[in-house]
Parts: structure tokens; sequence; C-alpha cells
């Protein structure tokens, strides 16, 4: 007679966003929130780990729900100028992204130059949008004493986002050809000083940092490829995937001096949010530097009221905040595409928690996932 097998325990489960909408609480379920203003509280995540002997996570499996929102289908039923402002909608922590990755995919099928004051524009944009993202980060390492002073930060960005466009969170500025509303020299001296105030806040997260253990959640080098990984991520691990220094677009191969480097390749949980911190400073002079350089002019380029691309096929990747987040349209010639994709860190990051988690202690799995940045949205688009 065959054995019989032992019966398996079932596993903790951690699930990850707001209270509100935490599963019911049970002694296999742990709930972690890593705060107010952290992307994770839009939506949950569920992990559920195994043990071994010694207590430390031995399997991990992640599961995102059932928020998947079919936005891949939407664009091919949606014009150019209607996908813009869908694109953005999927990472509402750095929603400039979206819209920018598929202007600059329909400008390169149509072999479009876009004015050089639009040019800098969005570089500015872009360096707004990840002050913003980071922020939000980081905010679970600020001492409570200080995160009214972060929340006070974000919405000042988010008002100064409002004046430029019109809109707090999703931008809806850029538009193939340029961008649609141009700032003023009473906006950009504002908008200095503003990130000015966050790259000062930078060294206070920093030092938050030094209380954090190191060797919590180690990603090898082979690892950041196995599972795609890019941004501040691979930056930790020794992998160079910046694509404002290594395939520069839009101004950044005229601000190369000013672009970050990770402070720490020791390839864990401390590093990438080093490497995250490190960013709000660099983000901050290549605001001030777009500010200063940017030339006078128009700022888009009159287009057919129905835009049609050309048949053809391209991919145009970004450096967004947490990875490369990158558009591969498909034109058949109509003013639809035939296919457009994303291609966006948050699904790579989640996943690579599988990985990242294993040989951990159940009170380590906190920094060690906020030290891979996700947006649900984003993960499930």
């Amino acid at each position: 007679m065959p054995p019989i097998p032992a019966i398996r325990s079932l596993p903790t489960r951690f699930t990850v966003g707001s209270p509100a909408t935490a599963l019911p609480t049970a002694a296999s379920v742990r709930h972690l929130d890593p705060g107010p203003e952290h992307p994770s509280r839009a939506g949950v995540l569920t992990l559920a780990v195994d043990y071994d002997a010694a207590g430390r996570i031995s399997t991990a499996e992640v599961s995102i729900g059932l928020l998947h929102r079919g936005v891949e289908k939407l664009f091919e039923v949606r014009d150019y100028r209607q996908i813009l402002s869908l694109a953005n909608r999927h990472d509402w922590q750095a929603p400039a992204f979206g819209e920018l990755a598929v202007a600059l995919a329909a400008e390169q099928l149509l072999g479009l130059e876009v004015p050089r004051r639009a040019v800098w524009l969005r570089t500015l944009l872009s360096e707004h949008t990840r002050l913003v993202s980071h922020l939000g980060s980081l905010s679970w390492l600020a001492p409570p004493q200080r995160l009214g002073h972060l929340r006070a930060l974000r919405e000042r960005l988010r008002e100064q986002l409002r004046r430029w466009t019109g809109n707090r969170i999703h931008p809806m500025v850029v538009r193939i050809g340029g961008v649609i509303a141009d700032v003023g020299s009473q906006w950009l001296a504002t908008e200095v000083a503003l990130a000015d105030e966050v790259a000062a806040f930078a060294a206070e997260l920093s030092g938050a940092l030094q209380e954090l253990p190191t060797g919590l959640g180690i990603l090898s080098p082979a690892q950041v490829d196995s599972w795609g990984l890019s941004g501040p991520v691979s930056a930790a691990s020794g992998v160079d995937r910046d694509l404002r220094r290594r395939r520069p677009y839009l101004a950044y191969a005229e601000l190369a001096d000013l672009l970050p480097t990770a402070p720490e390749t020791t390839r864990d949980a401390r590093a990438r949010l080093s490497a995250v911190a490190a960013e709000l400073p660099a983000s901050a002079a290549l605001i001030r530097a777009c500010a200063e350089q940017a030339p006078g002019g128009v700022i888009t380029v009159t287009l057919p009221k129905i835009l049609k691309l050309p048949v053809g096929d391209c991919y145009v990747a970004t450096a967004a905040p947490w990875g490369q987040a990158g558009v591969h349209l498909v034109s058949t010639g109509q003013k639809t595409p035939a296919r457009l994709q994303l291609r966006t860190p948050s699904s790579r990051n989640v996943a690579a928690l599988e990985s990242a988690l294993l040989g951990a202690d159940p009170d380590q799995v906190l920094p060690i996932l906020c030290s891979l940045g996700y947006v649900i949205g984003d993960v499930a688009k």
C-alpha cells in the first residue's frame, strides 16, 4: 500500500492595497498597507507564500485579481487622437508616458518632425511626471511627521500640471505633432522652485533608506534579464537600461550630463529604492535645464482632422519612472490601428516579486515589494 501523502497546509496570503478592499482577516491572511500616498492603494495584489523549515519564504505566487480592462482592444476601435487620452489611464501615477509613447510611435510612422519647443516641453513633462510618481513610491519611507509635507508636494505638482494642461492627473497635453498648450515664464519659475523643493526632500528620504537592512530581495543581472526588468530596478543590479542615456530621445541627448546613475549596485531592495531616490534631484536638475534652454517658437504641427498613418509598424520605448514603457504600433493605413500593444514596467516588476521574495522573512515582504514599483491598472491593462 503506497504511503499516504502529507496534507499540504494552506499558504499564507498577503494582500497589498487599501484596507477597505482587503480580503477578510483570517489566520492565514496578512494585509500590508504601505500608506495613503503609495500607488498600491488603488487595487489589490495578493501574494500566496509558503515557508521552509526555517520560516523563510520558499515559494511565492502573485495574483492580480480580475482588473483586466482590455485597453489594447479598445485602441483598435479608437482613432489616434482618442488613443492618446486613453493611453494615459493605465499607469495613473505616470500617465504622461502613455500618451507620449503613442505620439512618438505615430510620428515615427508619419516621418514627422516635431517643433523644437514642443520637444523640450515634452521632456519637462516627463521629468515632472517622474517626480510625482517617485514621491508616491517612496512615501512609505517618510517619517509620519513628514508625510503631510510629502502629500503637499505631490498636490502642488498636480496643481502645477492643472495650470498647464487643465488636468490635475491625466495631462492630455501631448498631441501627434507636438503639444496642445504652451507655458509662460511665471509657470516655469514656479516649476523650477517646486522641483528644487522635491530635490531637498529627497535628502530626507535618502536618510530613511539607511535604516533599511541590506541583502533583501536580491536580483542578479541574470534575473534582471530573464524578467525583462529596466529603469531603477535594473540599474541597482548593475544593468544600465536607461533609454535617456543609451538611446536618447526628446532632448535627453543635450542633457546627458544631468542624467542620474545608480548610487548603489548591491542588487537588493535598498539599492533599488536608493536609485529611485537619486532620480528626484536629477529630475529637478533636468526640469531647470528645460526651463532655461527651451527655445521659442511654435508648439505643434497642423495635421488633417482625420489622421491616417501609413502602412507599416514600429516600436518606440520611453524611460518611464520604473522602467521602459513602449508601444508596438501596427498600421494598415486606416484612422485606427490594426494593433497597438503596450509594454510597461509594472507587469515585469510584479512578476519578479516571485524571485525577489525567496528566502525572505515574512516581515521583509513590504520593503521588497515597495522596491519593485507597480500600478495595478498598468499590470492588468
